[in-house]
């Protein structure tokens, strides 16, 4: 039987939140695995709040109950904080930590909290975190737009997913506008490589 994996998935519209959630459901979708995908809420057109989740292993529903997500893939800190009731010691939680000030606070002119006090919770709660300026190493690669690559990249190289890597990568860029395809397979690299490099730092 597989094992179930719950991925929730947060950010702001305009990072590719969604897109991230359909390269998951495709890739285990093609490798023959029962997956559901869903948009939780978002309004990714308007630079607000954006939740995906991908449930892979027989789920019939996309909802992920409170504390049962086995991954999560927070692109924005604040959107990663939002989700906290949804993670617990069981989940795997990837963070990027550079701050994009969503529209609600903008409108209300409210400052942006420390990033600390956002992965602090986080920290304290997932069984295990990756908490890094993952925009600054997008950016690295050629495009700061190539974060969700890079995250998708950095998730698939963890060894949690069902499938390969490069089953993950050829749907991202099949995906791809040919003109972002290998700013994508650079960040991807990029990513898979950081998560080999710690894994290979948690094994000494």
């Amino acid at each position: 039987m597989i094992p179930w994996r719950r991925i929730l998935l947060a950010g702001v519209g305009g990072q590719g939140v969604l897109s991230v959630a359909r390269w998951i459901g495709d890739t285990a979708f093609a490798a023959g695995l029962p997956v559901v995908v869903g948009q939780v809420h978002g309004l990714a057109q308007r630079g607000g709040s954006v939740t995906a989740t991908v449930a892979i292993g027989g789920a019939r529903s996309p909802e992920i109950a409170r504390g049962m997500a086995d991954v999560l893939l927070a692109l924005e800190p604040m959107e990663g904080a939002r989700v906290l009731e949804k993670i617990s010691r069981r989940t795997a939680a990837f963070v990027n930590t550079r701050p994009l000030l969503p529209v609600s606070l903008q409108s209300m002119r409210r400052p942006y909290p420390p990033v600390e006090s956002l992965i602090g919770p986080i920290r304290e709660t997932a069984g295990s975190l990756v908490a890094l300026d993952l925009t600054s190493l997008a950016q690295e690669t050629g495009s700061g737009r190539a974060l969700n690559a890079l995250m998708a990249g950095l998730l698939a190289g963890s060894g949690l997913m069902h499938f390969p890597p490069e089953a993950l990568l050829a749907t991202i860029l099949a995906a791809a506008l040919p003109a972002f395809a290998e700013v994508n397979r650079r960040a991807f690299g990029r990513g898979e490589e950081l998560a080999r490099v710690r894994k290979e730092a948690e094994l000494r």
